[in-house]
């Protein structure tokens, strides 16, 4: 099951964290991707137009930092994403890479020439 949690920000928007399983060969990883929206659903359906259609959000169990809010209320597309560990959500072991905007993601190799 995915980890995830969401923020109400003062607006009435709120702020999806989801950790998703990575389609690595080796099965391993996460991927961590934050939606702005105007509720809950809408964040969800976002995701889901995007293909990930067996995406839900049961709990709250690890809800967007502080820093990650920031980050995503600063992109213009209001949905970005970037690797995570396994097991921990912001911990100090965290990876420090940068949040990669969706169309990355979803970015199609260029036919060889």
């Amino acid at each position: 099951m995915a980890a995830g949690g969401f923020c109400k920000l003062p607006t009435g928007s709120v702020v999806v964290a989801l950790n998703l399983p990575s389609p690595t060969a080796d099965g391993t990883g996460c991927v961590r991707f934050l939606v702005h929206a105007q509720n809950r659903a809408r964040a969800l359906t976002r995701l889901r137009n995007l293909g990930m259609r067996a995406v839900y959000l049961r709990g709250n169990a690890a809800p967007p930092t502080p820093d990650e809010i920031t980050a995503v209320l600063h992109h213009p597309d209001g949905l970005i994403w970037r690797t995570a560990p396994g097991n921990a959500v912001g911990g100090p072991e965290l990876v420090q890479e940068l949040w990669h905007p969706i169309r990355a993601l979803l970015r199609h190799p260029a036919a060889p020439a």
